[in-house]
């Protein structure tokens, strides 16, 4: 079954506790957090302290990834906070299998976004040590993007090197994905799907969830 990651960047802070209650009760698998510093990309979200404050609302598993320069000072403050998966990405630190490893010391399981300009093949040395690889079909920054259709290879791509190497592995994407694109992206070998403005851009976020997932399964059938 596939998952959805429902990222609550796009979600209504004003009454964030009710959306993150909608999406739990449609089934969210996953919620997704993004965490930006100004500098890796060109946005600020939140830090360990906002995802501490959400951490007492929902029981999911926290999917956090780190758009930020040198995650490793960070990480431990992100576990600590109640983040479950933990998100870097290859081109904001310079030793990227040895942070791996100190996430999955930390009880976190250890995922590697890349940049839609960053090749797959970059993860050929450090596959083994992955729980989950978090290919962008955007740009990362902002939400509400355009998807970039080069991503489906690039999901293909990964597909390809999780099934060879370390098929326990979760293959995620994050952008511009919906209603139009998301049977193709399942289609291709997408594990967990995040979704923004797709879910809480609707007017009911917990239907929309619930509408996407019915459009996802049938294409499991065809993934790969």
């Amino acid at each position: 079954m596939i998952k959805i990651s429902p990222s609550l960047l796009s979600a209504d802070f004003a009454r964030i506790a009710d959306q993150i209650g909608e999406v739990e009760r449609a089934g969210a698998d996953y919620l997704h957090l993004d965490v930006m510093d100004g500098r890796f990309v060109p946005n600020l979200t939140w830090g360990p302290k906002i995802i501490g404050d959400l951490r007492k609302l929902s029981p999911l598993c926290f999917d956090t990834h780190l758009m930020i320069v040198e995650p490793e000072r960070y990480v431990d403050d992100f576990r600590k906070a109640g983040a479950d998966i933990i998100t870097f990405h290859y081109e904001a630190t310079v030793h990227v299998q040895r942070l791996l490893v100190h996430v999955k010391s930390l009880g976190a399981k250890a995922g590697i976004s890349l940049n839609p300009a960053t090749p797959v093949s970059m993860l050929q040395d450090v596959i083994g040590d992955l729980d989950l690889i978090l290919i962008m079909s955007v740009n990362p920054g902002f939400g509400g993007q355009s998807f970039i259709p080069n991503a489906l290879k690039r999901v293909r791509e990964a597909r390809a090197l999780i099934d060879e190497y370390n098929p326990s592995c979760e293959l995620e994407i994050d952008g511009g994905v919906g209603r139009q694109n998301i049977a193709d992206v399942v289609a291709a070998g997408v594990d967990v799907v995040v979704m923004g403005s797709s879910i809480f851009g609707a007017p009911n976020p917990g239907t929309e969830l619930r509408a996407l997932r019915e459009l996802a399964e049938p294409a499991t059938a065809y993934a790969n």
